[in-house]
C-alpha cells in the first residue's frame, strides 16, 4: 500500500514542541493518518521527496519561513507540487503549504497588508462553497487558529476561492478536484494556539495588538479542524471512524 506523504516544511518553536509536539504528530491526529501508513520528509532539512506516482497523497505543513524566500528547498518542493498536480495526486496544504501550493501554481505571495493575523478568528465561506463537496456543509461562517505574516495576495488563475476572514480574502483555496488549501490551521487545538500566542506576546504588542484579549478570545474549532479531515477521507488518505 502506497504511503501518505507529509511533507515537512519547518518546526514548531522549541518551547512549543517540548509540550505540545511537532507538526507531522498534529497532522497525523487531526486527519486521522494510520502510523503504520505514513511518510515524513522534511524538505527544510533537504531531505528528498518521492516521486508522485509513488505516494497515495500529500499534506503540506506550516513553517516559521517565508515564501517570498525563496529558499532553494522551497523552489525544489514548488517543481514537485506542480508535477504532482499533472499527476492529480490529491493534495492539502496549511499556512506555508498553502502559500507555497499557490506560488506553485501561479499566484502571488508577500506580506498580508496590515500586518500579522493571530488568533481563533471568525471564518467565512464564499458564494462559491456552497457548490464544493469540501464545504458545501459547513456553516456560513466558523472559527479556525491562526498565525501567519505573509499570505496569498493574489490567486492563481483557475483556483476558486471557499473562505475568507476579514482581512485575508484567501483563506481556502480549492485548485482542482484533488488539491486545496488552507491558511488557517486546521491541526492546532486551543492550547497550541495559546501557545503560539504566549510566544508572540511582546512582539504582538509591539505592532500595537493586545495578546490578553487575543489570548481569551481562543476557542475550540471542530469545524475547521474537520475540514482537513475529511479531505483525507474524500481522497483515501485517512482512517474511517468506528
Amino acid at each position: 500500500m502506497k504511503p501518505v506523504l507529509i511533507i515537512r516544511t519547518g518546526r514548531a518553536p522549541d518551547s512549543i514542541r517540548a509540550r505540545h509536539g511537532d507538526f507531522p504528530h498534529w497532522f497525523r491526529l487531526c486527519a486521522a493518518l494510520s502510523p503504520m501508513r505514513l511518510r515524513i520528509v522534511d524538505v527544510a532539512a533537504d531531505e528528498t521527496l518521492p516521486p508522485p506516482k509513488e505516494v497515495v497523497g500529500a499534506l503540506i505543513t506550516g513553517s516559521a519561513a517565508m515564501v517570498t524566500e525563496r529558499a532553494a528547498w522551497s523552489e525544489r518542493t514548488a517543481g514537485w507540487i506542480r508535477d504532482a498536480m499533472d499527476a492529480q495526486l490529491p493534495l492539502f496544504g496549511v499556512c506555508y503549504g498553502h502559500q507555497l501550493m499557490a506560488h506553485a501554481l501561479g499566484g502571488r505571495v508577500d506580506y498580508l497588508p496590515g500586518g500579522r493575523e493571530i488568533g481563533t478568528q471568525p471564518i467565512e465561506l464564499t458564494p462559491a462553497a456552497a457548490h464544493d463537496a469540501l464545504t458545501r456543509r459547513l456553516p456560513a461562517s466558523f472559527r479556525a487558529h491562526t498565525t501567519h505574516e505573509q499570505s496569498v495576495l493574489e490567486a492563481p488563475v483557475g483556483a476558486t476561492v471557499l473562505a475568507r476572514s476579514a482581512r485575508d480574502p484567501h483563506h481556502l483555496l480549492r485548485y482542482g478536484p484533488h488539491a486545496a488549501s488552507v491558511q488557517f490551521h486546521p491541526e492546532f487545538n486551543a492550547d497550541v494556539m495559546r501557545a503560539y500566542i504566549h510566544r508572540k506576546r511582546e512582539t504582538m504588542r509591539r505592532e500595537g495588538s493586545d495578546p490578553q484579549q487575543v489570548y481569551r478570545q481562543v476557542a475550540a474549532t471542530p469545524i475547521a479542524r474537520g475540514i482537513m479531515r475529511d479531505f483525507g477521507l474524500r481522497h483515501g488518505l485517512s482512517a474511517k471512524l468506528r
